[in-house]
Protein backbone atom coordinates (compact mmCIF):
# COMPACT_ATOMS: atom_id res chain seq x y z
CA UNK A 1 0.00 0.00 0.00
CA UNK A 2 1.36 3.46 -1.18
CA UNK A 3 2.02 5.96 1.37
CA UNK A 4 -0.75 8.01 3.08
CA UNK A 5 -1.08 12.01 4.34
CA UNK A 6 -2.73 12.61 7.74
CA UNK A 7 -2.56 15.83 9.56
CA UNK A 8 -3.88 15.92 12.89
CA UNK A 9 -6.30 19.43 14.17
CA UNK A 10 -3.08 20.73 15.66
CA UNK A 11 -1.37 21.22 12.67
CA UNK A 12 -4.27 22.53 10.53
CA UNK A 13 -5.11 24.54 13.59
CA UNK A 14 -2.21 26.45 13.37
CA UNK A 15 -2.85 27.87 10.04
CA UNK A 16 -6.08 29.14 10.33
CA UNK A 17 -5.02 31.13 13.61
CA UNK A 18 -5.31 28.72 16.73
CA UNK A 19 -2.16 28.39 18.90
CA UNK A 20 -0.15 25.46 18.29
CA UNK A 21 0.34 23.01 20.87
CA UNK A 22 3.77 21.53 19.68
CA UNK A 23 6.19 21.56 17.00
CA UNK A 24 5.01 22.24 13.56
CA UNK A 25 5.83 18.47 11.71
CA UNK A 26 8.19 18.88 8.39
CA UNK A 27 6.15 17.48 6.11
CA UNK A 28 4.33 20.52 5.88
CA UNK A 29 7.02 22.29 4.90
CA UNK A 30 6.71 25.61 7.10
CA UNK A 31 8.52 28.42 6.15
CA UNK A 32 7.82 30.26 9.25
CA UNK A 33 5.73 30.88 12.42
CA UNK A 34 2.63 33.16 10.34
CA UNK A 35 -0.75 31.63 9.10
CA UNK A 36 -0.04 33.28 5.09
CA UNK A 37 3.64 31.73 5.57
CA UNK A 38 2.75 28.11 6.40
CA UNK A 39 -0.20 28.03 3.90
CA UNK A 40 2.06 29.46 0.84
CA UNK A 41 4.46 26.70 2.25
CA UNK A 42 2.33 23.83 2.30
CA UNK A 43 0.88 24.92 -1.04
CA UNK A 44 4.23 25.65 -2.57
CA UNK A 45 4.88 21.79 -1.34
CA UNK A 46 1.65 20.38 -2.94
CA UNK A 47 2.18 22.45 -6.11
CA UNK A 48 6.23 21.11 -6.56
CA UNK A 49 4.94 16.85 -6.20
CA UNK A 50 1.67 17.38 -8.48
CA UNK A 51 4.06 19.25 -11.17
CA UNK A 52 1.24 21.09 -12.62
CA UNK A 53 -2.25 22.87 -11.91
CA UNK A 54 -5.48 21.47 -13.52
CA UNK A 55 -6.49 23.97 -16.18
CA UNK A 56 -9.73 21.64 -17.64
CA UNK A 57 -12.90 22.84 -17.02
CA UNK A 58 -13.66 19.94 -15.44
CA UNK A 59 -12.04 17.24 -13.28
CA UNK A 60 -12.44 13.55 -14.64
CA UNK A 61 -14.88 11.40 -13.01
CA UNK A 62 -15.27 7.85 -12.95
CA UNK A 63 -17.90 7.06 -16.75
CA UNK A 64 -20.41 5.56 -15.03
CA UNK A 65 -20.75 8.37 -12.48
CA UNK A 66 -20.36 11.42 -15.39
CA UNK A 67 -23.82 11.69 -16.40
CA UNK A 68 -24.55 12.60 -13.06
CA UNK A 69 -22.52 15.73 -12.96
CA UNK A 70 -22.76 19.12 -15.05
CA UNK A 71 -20.40 19.25 -17.81
CA UNK A 72 -19.83 15.57 -17.25
CA UNK A 73 -16.92 16.09 -14.22
CA UNK A 74 -16.65 17.69 -11.35
CA UNK A 75 -16.47 21.63 -11.77
CA UNK A 76 -13.67 23.73 -9.85
CA UNK A 77 -15.31 26.36 -7.51
CA UNK A 78 -17.97 24.43 -6.65
CA UNK A 79 -19.49 22.47 -4.13
CA UNK A 80 -21.69 19.18 -4.18
CA UNK A 81 -23.89 17.67 -1.56
CA UNK A 82 -23.42 13.82 -1.05
CA UNK A 83 -25.15 10.88 0.91
CA UNK A 84 -23.26 9.79 3.86
CA UNK A 85 -22.27 7.46 1.56
CA UNK A 86 -18.51 6.34 1.76
CA UNK A 87 -18.28 4.16 -1.01
CA UNK A 88 -20.08 7.69 -3.36
CA UNK A 89 -17.74 9.65 -1.85
CA UNK A 90 -14.59 7.21 -2.68
CA UNK A 91 -15.64 6.77 -6.12
CA UNK A 92 -15.88 10.60 -6.93
CA UNK A 93 -12.04 10.91 -5.75
CA UNK A 94 -10.62 8.06 -7.87
CA UNK A 95 -9.83 9.52 -10.78
CA UNK A 96 -9.23 13.26 -10.13
CA UNK A 97 -6.63 11.68 -7.61
CA UNK A 98 -5.51 9.44 -10.42
CA UNK A 99 -5.54 12.06 -12.92
CA UNK A 100 -2.69 14.15 -10.31
CA UNK A 101 -5.00 16.23 -8.32
CA UNK A 102 -4.35 16.37 -4.35
CA UNK A 103 -7.64 15.43 -2.14
CA UNK A 104 -8.23 15.82 1.15
CA UNK A 105 -11.00 14.18 3.51
CA UNK A 106 -11.84 15.95 6.91
CA UNK A 107 -14.15 14.89 9.86
CA UNK A 108 -13.85 11.16 8.60
CA UNK A 109 -12.14 8.77 11.17
CA UNK A 110 -13.15 6.16 9.83
CA UNK A 111 -12.42 5.96 6.10
CA UNK A 112 -10.32 2.87 5.12
CA UNK A 113 -7.40 3.60 2.95
CA UNK A 114 -7.39 0.13 1.93
CA UNK A 115 -11.38 0.86 0.67
CA UNK A 116 -10.25 4.01 -0.87
CA UNK A 117 -7.45 2.45 -3.02
CA UNK A 118 -9.75 -0.53 -3.83
CA UNK A 119 -11.97 2.26 -5.38
CA UNK A 120 -9.16 3.49 -7.28
CA UNK A 121 -8.03 6.38 -5.23
CA UNK A 122 -4.42 7.25 -5.34
CA UNK A 123 -3.18 7.37 -1.74
CA UNK A 124 0.37 9.14 -2.67
CA UNK A 125 -2.44 12.00 -3.15
CA UNK A 126 -4.70 11.55 -0.39
CA UNK A 127 -4.69 13.81 2.79
CA UNK A 128 -6.53 12.81 5.78
CA UNK A 129 -7.44 14.91 8.45
CA UNK A 130 -10.11 12.93 11.10
CA UNK A 131 -10.70 15.25 13.60
CA UNK A 132 -10.68 18.72 12.85
CA UNK A 133 -12.38 19.77 15.78
CA UNK A 134 -15.20 22.53 16.36
CA UNK A 135 -13.67 24.26 13.55
CA UNK A 136 -14.30 22.04 10.83
CA UNK A 137 -15.53 25.24 8.44
CA UNK A 138 -12.38 26.60 8.76
CA UNK A 139 -10.11 23.87 8.73
CA UNK A 140 -12.21 23.13 5.21
CA UNK A 141 -11.62 26.75 3.87
CA UNK A 142 -7.75 26.41 4.41
CA UNK A 143 -7.35 23.30 3.42
CA UNK A 144 -9.38 24.72 0.09
CA UNK A 145 -6.61 27.11 -0.46
CA UNK A 146 -4.24 23.89 -0.71
CA UNK A 147 -5.79 21.13 -2.26
CA UNK A 148 -7.96 21.32 -5.88
CA UNK A 149 -10.61 18.69 -3.92
CA UNK A 150 -11.56 18.68 -0.53
CA UNK A 151 -14.05 16.12 0.87
CA UNK A 152 -15.79 17.51 4.31
CA UNK A 153 -18.47 15.69 6.94
CA UNK A 154 -19.61 18.62 8.61
CA UNK A 155 -19.76 18.07 12.57
CA UNK A 156 -22.33 21.30 13.12
CA UNK A 157 -24.24 23.84 11.73
CA UNK A 158 -22.62 27.04 9.92
CA UNK A 159 -23.06 30.40 9.77
CA UNK A 160 -24.20 31.75 6.34
CA UNK A 161 -21.65 34.28 6.11
CA UNK A 162 -19.09 31.85 6.49
CA UNK A 163 -20.22 29.67 3.90
CA UNK A 164 -20.26 32.60 1.72
CA UNK A 165 -16.84 32.93 2.31
CA UNK A 166 -15.79 29.38 1.75
CA UNK A 167 -17.15 29.47 -2.02
CA UNK A 168 -15.87 32.74 -2.86
CA UNK A 169 -12.76 31.04 -1.82
CA UNK A 170 -13.29 27.76 -3.74
CA UNK A 171 -13.95 29.97 -7.05
CA UNK A 172 -10.91 31.72 -6.20
CA UNK A 173 -8.58 29.14 -5.76
CA UNK A 174 -10.55 26.67 -8.24
CA UNK A 175 -10.99 24.13 -5.59
CA UNK A 176 -13.97 21.45 -5.70
CA UNK A 177 -15.77 21.01 -2.31
CA UNK A 178 -17.90 17.17 -1.71
CA UNK A 179 -19.72 17.65 1.20
CA UNK A 180 -21.60 14.92 3.08
CA UNK A 181 -24.65 16.27 3.96
CA UNK A 182 -26.85 19.33 2.71
CA UNK A 183 -24.96 22.35 1.03
CA UNK A 184 -26.44 25.58 0.28
CA UNK A 185 -26.08 26.51 -3.93
CA UNK A 186 -24.59 23.12 -4.52
CA UNK A 187 -23.78 22.33 -8.23
CA UNK A 188 -25.92 19.10 -8.30
CA UNK A 189 -27.14 16.62 -5.23
CA UNK A 190 -26.59 13.11 -5.45
CA UNK A 191 -28.64 10.55 -3.39
CA UNK A 192 -28.21 6.83 -3.18
CA UNK A 193 -31.08 3.99 -2.73
CA UNK A 194 -32.15 1.30 -4.27
CA UNK A 195 -29.29 -1.25 -3.16
CA UNK A 196 -29.22 -4.98 -3.94
CA UNK A 197 -26.54 -7.00 -3.28
CA UNK A 198 -25.60 -9.88 -5.87
CA UNK A 199 -24.01 -13.41 -4.95
CA UNK A 200 -26.36 -14.61 -2.52
CA UNK A 201 -28.52 -17.41 -2.97
CA UNK A 202 -31.10 -18.61 -1.21
CA UNK A 203 -29.85 -18.72 2.44
CA UNK A 204 -26.04 -19.46 0.94
CA UNK A 205 -23.42 -17.59 -1.41
CA UNK A 206 -21.02 -14.94 -0.69
CA UNK A 207 -21.54 -11.37 -1.86
CA UNK A 208 -19.62 -10.61 -4.64
CA UNK A 209 -21.25 -6.83 -5.55
CA UNK A 210 -23.61 -4.21 -4.69
CA UNK A 211 -25.86 -2.33 -7.20
CA UNK A 212 -27.58 1.11 -6.41
CA UNK A 213 -29.22 3.84 -7.83
CA UNK A 214 -27.81 6.86 -7.66
CA UNK A 215 -30.10 10.55 -8.14
CA UNK A 216 -28.69 13.39 -9.03
CA UNK A 217 -30.32 16.58 -9.20
CA UNK A 218 -29.01 20.21 -10.34
CA UNK A 219 -30.27 23.77 -11.21
CA UNK A 220 -28.80 23.08 -14.62
CA UNK A 221 -31.04 20.47 -15.78
CA UNK A 222 -34.92 20.63 -15.72
CA UNK A 223 -35.29 17.10 -14.03
CA UNK A 224 -32.93 14.68 -12.00
CA UNK A 225 -30.68 12.25 -13.69
CA UNK A 226 -30.35 8.17 -12.26
CA UNK A 227 -27.89 5.73 -12.65
CA UNK A 228 -27.50 2.49 -11.74
CA UNK A 229 -24.01 1.63 -10.70
CA UNK A 230 -22.17 -0.90 -8.99
CA UNK A 231 -20.62 -0.27 -5.67
CA UNK A 232 -18.82 -2.07 -5.72
CA UNK A 233 -18.73 -4.71 -8.33
CA UNK A 234 -17.35 -7.95 -8.07
CA UNK A 235 -13.92 -6.87 -8.90
CA UNK A 236 -14.22 -4.19 -5.96
CA UNK A 237 -14.51 -1.43 -7.97
CA UNK A 238 -17.07 1.06 -9.41
CA UNK A 239 -18.73 0.07 -12.62
CA UNK A 240 -22.15 0.79 -14.61
CA UNK A 241 -24.56 -1.86 -13.88
CA UNK A 242 -25.68 -4.30 -16.85
CA UNK A 243 -28.94 -3.73 -18.03
CA UNK A 244 -31.18 -5.80 -16.75
CA UNK A 245 -33.84 -7.93 -19.69
CA UNK A 246 -37.29 -7.33 -18.20
CA UNK A 247 -39.27 -11.04 -18.27
CA UNK A 248 -41.71 -11.75 -20.69
CA UNK A 249 -45.21 -12.46 -18.63
CA UNK A 250 -47.17 -15.39 -20.10
CA UNK A 251 -50.26 -14.39 -21.41
CA UNK A 252 -53.23 -16.16 -19.20
CA UNK A 253 -54.54 -18.81 -20.86
CA UNK A 254 -58.18 -17.37 -20.35
CA UNK A 255 -57.10 -13.95 -21.51
CA UNK A 256 -55.86 -15.96 -24.95
CA UNK A 257 -59.10 -17.41 -25.47
CA UNK A 258 -60.81 -13.90 -25.40
CA UNK A 259 -59.07 -13.31 -28.37
CA UNK A 260 -60.51 -13.78 -31.76
CA UNK A 261 -59.22 -16.89 -34.20
CA UNK A 262 -57.31 -15.25 -36.88
CA UNK A 263 -56.10 -18.08 -38.49
CA UNK A 264 -58.59 -19.76 -41.12
CA UNK A 265 -58.34 -22.65 -43.48
CA UNK A 266 -56.88 -22.15 -47.07
CA UNK A 267 -57.46 -24.44 -49.56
Amino acid sequence: MRAIVQLTAQHVHEVVGQAPTGTRPAALGAAGSSAAGTVAALRAQVERVQGRRLDAPVLPVHPALASLLPGGGLRPGSAYSLPRSTSVLLALLAQPSQAGSWCGVIGMPRLGAEAAEGLGVDLSRLVLIPDPGARWLAVTSTVAEVLPVVAVRPSGRAADGEISRLAARLRDRGAVLLVQGPWPQAEAVIEVGEPTWEGVGRGHGYLSGREVTLTSSSRRWPRSRRARVMLPDAAGHVSAAPERMRPVEALPAESAESYPQLIRAVG
